[in-house]
């Protein structure tokens, strides 16, 4: 289905975007760090609310 140098580019192409994508990311972790903060307060109460709404559907489904 896929010639020997294909698989090997596909596997070349995946290796150096993940290298690339976890330097990149490192690198821009430094630089963005002020501007996310609290951000987990944002992702506890989106968690709290879906909890909510799994707690609403099983007390009116009973």
């Amino acid at each position: 289905m896929f010639s020997t140098g294909q698989i090997y580019f596909a596997l070349f192409f995946i290796v150096t975007f993940i290298i690339t994508m976890i330097a990149v990311y490192r690198k821009d972790l430094k630089a963005m760090k002020p501007f996310y903060k609290g951000t987990y307060w944002i992702l506890i109460g989106f968690l709290i609310f879906i909890g909510l709404l799994f707690l609403i559907k099983f007390v009116m489904k009973e």
